[in-house]
């Protein structure tokens, strides 16, 4: 009888004409984190072709800066991911460049005292021109005061913000947009850690006070797992949008609606789980505290985003074809959320 350890062979990558997808496919039968980067492919493929499925996602780290922007827009147009969870920053980034501004390839080795003479902010290897930052600053504070004073969520909020952008003409491959024009909810948790917040708090020394209420938005992203059939969640990197997503499955058993931990779990990382911290933690850690179910789909891929989003996205998108999901579409206007997969 075969050791039961030893039930499949390694199969090594040849070098083919092949696609990305082909390509992802072939590193399952590799090792270390090229064959996790081929399982997270797969469990988003299988995560997709479920059934009354929401699909959150977390995005921290500079993504936009760094050029993955076009990739995130992406998701939400095709209803990759149904709600994007976001630090400030990133999304503050992607309203810089739907008001036509750029980000510009750098150095990690410039002189960042030269830069600072020059009004050049470095991104590690990007640049971008700081006066540039700060009208996007007072845009944002510009438009808090047209705005009834009220409390928001962020989600509210960010819509609102994505109709004016598109209003304005903006960039149709901005994040902000593309989810005001395909339904896909904006959290940001930590929204006055940005210069989204900036902007919110120059309108207020003005005397415009539009509030965003924080402890809203974690009533509305519960009620979006209550609301959903099976959950999966994708991070990239970790950080508060990654426990905002996962603190979900908490509040609904705390509230007695225990709905038994997300249903698929992914992860693009480079934080390692040693060090104890939450962005490096693993599902299976998660699983102790009831946030990721313990029959998840569960894939870690422990890589630099930036070279695992553009391949994950390519290899999904010829895999997906023209097969037309059914997302979430989301009913706002009730006390409770009413959520419909059509």
């Amino acid at each position: 009888m075969r050791n039961k350890f030893l039930q499949h062979a390694t199969r090594p990558v040849d070098v083919a004409d092949r696609t990305i997808g082909q390509l992802a496919d072939a590193m399952l039968g590799t090792g270390f984190q090229g064959r996790k980067l081929a399982e997270s492919i797969a469990a988003w493929d299988e995560m997709l072709k479920e059934k009354d499925t929401t699909i959150f996602m977390g995005l921290t780290g500079a993504m936009v800066p760094a050029g993955m922007r076009r990739i995130v827009s992406y998701l939400i147009q095709h209803r990759f991911i149904d709600c994007l969870v976001s630090t400030g920053a990133n999304m503050f980034h992607d309203i810089h460049e739907a008001l036509g501004r750029k980000h510009y390839v750098g150095s990690h080795l410039a002189d960042d005292e030269e830069l600072f003479k020059h009004g050049v902010d470095r991104i590690y290897d990007v640049f971008a021109v700081e006066s540039e930052f700060r009208t996007a600053d007072h845009f944002i504070a510009d438009f808090a005061s047209t705005l009834p004073k009220k409390d928001y969520s962020s989600r509210e909020f960010m819509s609102i913000l994505g109709e004016e952008l598109k209003r304005r003409g903006g960039d149709r491959d901005s994040i902000v947009i593309s989810a005001y024009e395909n339904d896909v909810p904006i959290f940001i948790p930590a929204l006055c850690d940005s210069s989204i917040g900036i902007g919110l708090m120059i309108a207020r020394r003005g005397g415009n006070f539009v509030n965003v209420d924080q402890i809203k938005d974690v009533d509305e992203i519960t009620q979006m797992v209550e609301a959903s059939g099976k959950t999966g969640v994708v991070y990239v990197g970790g950080g508060v949008p990654k426990n905002f997503i996962q603190q979900t499955e908490v509040i609904t058993s705390i509230l007695g609606l225990d709905v038994g931990g997300h249903d698929y779990a992914i992860q693009f990382t480079a934080d390692a789980p040693h060090w104890g911290g939450l962005s490096g933690c693993t599902f299976d850690e998660a699983v102790s505290w009831g946030k990721i179910s313990p029959v998840a789909k569960k894939v870690q891929v422990f890589v630099d985003a930036t070279i695992a989003l553009p391949i994950v996205a390519h290899a999904l998108r010829e895999k997906i074809g023209r097969r037309v999901r059914k997302a979430p579409a989301y009913d706002w206007t009730g006390d409770k959320l009413k959520i419909k997969y059509k």
